[in-house]
C-alpha cells in the first residue's frame, strides 16, 4: 500500500517504521519541517515528498499530530479532494473525532494510540474503530504496533484513548501539583517521608514522571483540554483536567531540554518561581 503519514514526530515515526517493515511505501511531506523531523523520518525509512498535493496519490493517510491540529490537518487533506481512507490517530475527544469524520466522510477511521513510540514489542497499541478499521489494522500485522479494533463505530477509539490518558497523564499532573503545593507550604520533606511510609514508590514516580513529562508537556496541554471536553460531554465534572492542562502549560518551556528537566526544576516552573 501507498501510505502518507502526517506527521512523523516521535510517535508517528515509529508508526511509519512499522508500516515500512511490513513492506508498505510510506511517504511524508517534508515542506516546512524541521531537521529533527527529517532525521526521524529518514531513520524510520520513510520517503520524503515535497508537498501535500504531490503526496495525496496515497491509498491511505494516517494523521499523528498534536490534538489541537487534528481538524486542520484533516481539512487540508480533504479540501484537496483526497478520497482514500483517512485515519485520525490523534488524542482527541469523540466530539473532535466527529468533526474530523464530518470532513472525511465514510472513509474515516478513528484511532487512538496507547503507550510509548513503538520501538519495542508489547509496548504500543493502536486502537481503531469505524467501518474500515479492520483493513487498517491488517497493515500492522506482526509489527511492533499492536493494532486492535474497538467495537462501537467511529469515536470509540478516541473515547478509549481519552479514558486511558485521563488517568495515565492526569495522575502525573496531580502528583506534580501536590508536590508543588507541599513545596509552597514548606512541608515537602515531611510529605515525601510520609509517601515513603504509606505510598511506596510514589516519590520515585513523581521524580521520573517530572522528567519524562517535561519534554512532552507542551503536547499534553491540548490533550488535557480534549479529555475535559470528553468529561463535559458525558455530563461529568471537567475541572480536574482543565487544571492539568494549566499545570502542563507551565512546563511547556522544557520541550527542548536535553534529557528533560529534573523534579526540582519542574516544580519551580509549576510554582512560577523562575
Amino acid at each position: 500500500m501507498n501510505i502518507l503519514l502526517l506527521h512523523p514526530g516521535a510517535m508517528g515515526a515509529s508508526v511509519g517504521a512499522a508500516l515500512v517493515g511490513n513492506g508498505h511505501d510510506v511517504t511524508w511531506v517534508s515542506a516546512n519541517r524541521s531537521g529533527a523531523t527529517r532525521d526521524r523520518a529518514n531513520g524510520a525509512g520513510l520517503r520524503a515528498v515535497a508537498s501535500l498535493d504531490e503526496a495525496l496519490d496515497a491509498d491511505i493517510v494516517i494523521s499523528v499530530c498534536p490534538p489541537d491540529a487534528s481538524v486542520a490537518v484533516a481539512q487540508s487533506v480533504t479540501e484537496r479532494g483526497f478520497a482514500g481512507i483517512y485515519v485520525d490517530g490523534n488524542a482527541v475527544s469523540p466530539t473532535t473525532a466527529a468533526k474530523v469524520e464530518s470532513l472525511v466522510g465514510e472513509s474515516y477511521v478513528d484511532g487512538g494510540i496507547v503507550g510509548p513510540p513503538a520501538w519495542r514489542p508489547g509496548t504500543t497499541r493502536f486502537y481503531l474503530s469505524g467501518d474500515r478499521a479492520d483493513r487498517v489494522a491488517s497493515l500492522f500485522e506482526n509489527s511492533l504496533v499492536d493494532a486492535r479494533v474497538v467495537d462501537g463505530g467511529p469515536g470509540a477509539a478516541s473515547a478509549l484513548k481519552m479514558c486511558y490518558a485521563a488517568y495515565a497523564k492526569g495522575s502525573i499532573a496531580l502528583i506534580l501539583g501536590v508536590r508543588a503545593l507541599a513545596e509552597s507550604n514548606g512541608v515537602s520533606t515531611a510529605l515525601l517521608d510520609e509517601w515513603d511510609i504509606s505510598q511506596p514508590g510514589l516519590v520515585r514516580r513523581s521524580e521520573s514522571g517530572a522528567t519524562a513529562t517535561s519534554l512532552k508537556a507542551w503536547r499534553f496541554v491540548g490533550e488535557m483540554h480534549e479529555i475535559a471536553s470528553t468529561f463535559s460531554a458525558a455530563n461529568l465534572p471537567s475541572g480536574f483536567h482543565e487544571a492539568a492542562a494549566e499545570l502542563y502549560g507551565r512546563m511547556a518551556g522544557f520541550k527542548d531540554t536535553p534529557g528533560g528537566a529534573d523534579a526540582d526544576t519542574v516544580l519551580r516552573a509549576i510554582l512560577r518561581r523562575d
